[in-house]
């Protein structure tokens, strides 16, 4: 029996190394990883570059504390304001501290200003935010919400898509909307530039913040750096984490100069966060996301995705119901239980995916998969299709 908590439903997979965008299992059989750790992979595995900046990182300072000045996150954090709409940065372990600091800075702000009355979210139905009683709170969700107490008042839920709904709930005690551009977890839902242009116009008119968290969607994974580039807006705060380590621990907290000027010594803080050896590494991954031609890169074959899933949802529309998300956050909505079918795809395929939501099956590859990648990756899915209809045709007929 193991001797870890059963909060996951593991498979007895482990994996030895990985190279590209294959995983290799103990007994040396290859997998083609459309998982990506949940989208932490993001320049997949044993990236060189990556590789070589942990093991210079390694014989330098691994963790000191955030009372000295850390030259590598001080670094990485000018990056990311010369990169974005950011004026200041709050390096933190993982999305769901990164989510705390952007709900505490959003209600500090109206603090500081003398309105602490306003510490309300709208937030959206579909939402996962994290794993915290602060981001279960804001995400909803019902079954992630249960055995932990009364939730942590302060966030309104609504779904998304709907603008006057939004304007109807903000009330006197509204400090913030907050919203995934696409939602991961939720179903691999986009959110269109039509909604997102209108929740800056609501933001701006009435006087309150937007949070985006762009944990799952953000640092390539659209296309853009950030997924909100597609709709021509920006937040004043953003929440990121996942790809921003490349498989590392890291997330970040990014807010505009006015929103974060009261978080002054004393209201927030992390012993880990932003260390010397996770900021090294974020410089990294940073050095391959902004250079030249990468991001056009994950653009072309986001949409060499979607095409492919096209044309796999018309030869198999007795299983492939919706087509969602963005880039290489792809996701279709199937038929056949999602886990069962992300299993059969494991075993028989060797093809690891993850499912979301309301049955969907989720796509996310590393940023540097090819083209040649993603077609492998779509036949291996028409096969397992392909061997539903097989056992179907097979099963005896009901009396």
């Amino acid at each position: 029996m193991s001797a870890l908590y059963g909060t996951y439903a593991r498979s007895e997979l482990a994996f030895e190394r990985g190279e590209g965008v294959r995983l290799f299992a103990q007994d040396g059989t290859a997998y083609l990883d459309f998982h990506s750790g949940i989208a932490v992979n993001a320049l997949g595995h044993s990236d060189p570059h990556l590789v070589a900046a942990l093991k210079a990182a390694a014989d330098k300072v691994w963790h000191i504390s955030n009372v000295f000045t850390i030259p590598e996150q001080e670094r990485l954090g000018q990056r990311l304001v010369e990169a974005t709409f950011a004026d200041s940065v709050f390096f933190t372990n993982s999305g769901a501290e990164a989510l705390e600091c952007a709900i505490k800075t959003a209600r500090h702000h109206f603090f500081a200003k003398g309105e602490p009355e306003r510490y309300e979210l709208i937030c959206f139905t579909g939402s996962f935010h994290g794993r915290t009683l602060g981001t279960i709170a804001a995400g909803g969700n019902p079954g992630y919400l249960e055995g932990f107490g009364p939730p942590l008042p302060g966030f309104v839920h609504l779904a998304p898509g709907n603008l006057h709904a939004v304007e109807q709930a903000i009330g006197p005690q509204t400090c913030a909307i907050l919203i995934e551009p696409v939602q991961g977890e939720g179903g691999v839902t986009a959110m269109t530039a039509e909604f997102m242009r209108g929740l800056r116009a609501l933001c701006d008119k009435h006087g309150l913040l937007l949070i985006l968290d762009e944990v799952q969607c953000g640092y390539g994974r659209t296309g853009k750096f950030f997924a909100h580039e597609w709709s021509g807006i920006t937040p004043d705060i953003m929440a990121v984490a996942k790809g921003i380590g490349g498989g590392f621990p890291l997330g970040a907290c990014l807010a505009t100069a006015e929103v974060a000027k009261s978080r002054v010594p004393g209201t927030h803080g992390s012993t880990y966060g932003g260390n010397p050896l996770a900021c090294a590494v974020g410089n990294a991954v940073l050095d391959r996301v902004l250079a030249s031609g990468f991001l056009d890169h994950v653009d072309r074959m986001g949409q060499k995705l979607a095409w492919r899933l096209q044309q796999l949802a018309q030869r198999f529309p007795q299983y492939v119901v919706e087509m969602r998300g963005k880039g290489l956050l792809a996701g279709i909505k199937i038929t056949p239980p999602v886990r069962d079918f992300v299993t059969r795809l494991r075993h028989d395929q060797h093809l690891l995916t993850q499912g979301a939501g309301d049955n969907v099956l989720r796509l996310l590859p590393p940023l540097i998969v090819t083209e040649a990648d993603i077609e492998e990756a779509v036949g291996k899915i028409a096969d397992a299709f392909a061997a539903l209809d097989h056992e179907a045709a097979l099963a005896p007929t009901g009396a």
